[in-house]
């Protein structure tokens, strides 16, 4: 990753303060930049980020055009986004100390990106060190600007993709002059609001297995031939069409394709949504994992599922269900 410019904003809701820096960060010191790179690095590569694109009526989508264009400088457009995220704050309800980190960086793709990452502050104790009438105590404080672990997920953010202005975001409900509203997207980026590909994902693989289960039918094997699908199509071109994938893994079996499409339809599924490869690999969609009701507990890849040379689940006369491995060389114990 490299980053081409870093600001840091400041809004004190305890004091009502605000702090419009002059001056980009310095990344002279490693844990400076290390702070920095970590948090636009989760915040780029999140599974649940959400898509969105501008409206017609976007300002912030003009204006950011004219950064991208050298017709407005970093400093000066990141310090009116941090004035009207500041003053948005300032009227919420429940009005909560945060640091503005604005950002315009290349991800480990070389894909260009500007960033606008809402930092809410939590509180910390520390200690201090006192000095009364020559003796010195080490006593414990409460302080409220503390800045979030490079660990610690932002609930709110957005990334603007330079090439084409696509959006990624995520964004929490604050109640701002009495109406619910989503800072980042309704207020500063005007952009509509899409369906992250984790949340397709998962909504897909709960239906199949809700709708095995109704059916009967063993919910292992189906959801680790959807899984398989959903990884394969995603290899092809970064694409997912959930309803496609329903309707291809469970063409043989009417009952069950039609219970999992009105359960999609409940969930209001999109019909395709945009996962990038890194995504599908999760081993929570790479990987399908069971439990017996004897305590057994097997992991095994979802490409696997399809062929019988390694795994087989067969249903006996007694009701049971047996699974048998195959073709094993080597047993590891761990």
């Amino acid at each position: 990753m490299n980053i081409n410019h870093a600001i840091l904003h400041i809004f004190d809701a305890q004091s009502a303060v605000t702090v419009f820096s002059e001056a980009e960060l310095e990344f002279d010191t490693r844990a400076v930049k290390s702070f920095v790179t970590k948090h636009l690095k989760r915040s780029r590569n999140a599974a649940d980020n959400r898509p969105g694109s501008f409206t017609q009526e976007s300002a912030f989508a003009a204006e950011l055009k004219r950064y991208f264009f050298g017709e407005r400088t970093f400093i000066d457009l990141s310090q009116q986004i941090a004035e009207f995220l500041c003053e948005q704050l300032s009227h919420a309800e429940k009005p909560s100390s945060a640091d503005i980190l604005v950002a315009d960086f290349e991800d480990d793709e070389e894909t260009r990106w500007f960033a606008i990452l809402i930092m809410e502050s939590r509180m910390a104790f520390m200690h201090e060190v006192a000095n009364d009438a020559g003796t010195v105590a080490a006593k414990i404080a409460r302080h409220h600007a503390i800045l979030p672990a490079p660990t610690q997920k932002i609930a709110s953010y957005a990334l603007v993709r330079s090439r084409d202005l696509a959006v990624l975001y995520q964004d929490k409900p604050r109640t701002i002059m009495g109406a619910d509203t989503q800072l980042i997207v309704d207020g500063l980026l005007q952009c509509t609001t899409g369906t992250s590909a984790k949340e397709v994902i998962d909504t897909v693989t709960r239906a199949v297995a809700e709708a095995a289960e109704e059916h009967g039918a063993n919910a292992a094997v189906a959801l680790a031939a959807t899984k398989a699908a959903m990884v394969e199509q995603v290899e092809v071109d970064e694409e997912l069409p959930p309803w496609d994938i329903v309707d291809e893994v469970f063409a043989e079996e009417p009952a069950l394709q039609a219970t999992v499409r009105q359960k999609l339809e409940e969930e209001h599924v999109p019909e395709r949504v945009s996962v990038e490869r890194a995504h599908a690999e999760r081993p929570s969609v790479r990987s399908q994992k069971i439990r017996t009701d004897t305590g057994i507990e097997i992991t095994f890849p979802v490409e696997m599922s399809k062929n019988s040379e390694y795994i087989a689940f067969k249903n006996e006369p007694n009701g049971l269900i047996s699974i048998e491995l195959k073709n094993i060389g080597a047993i590891e114990s761990r």
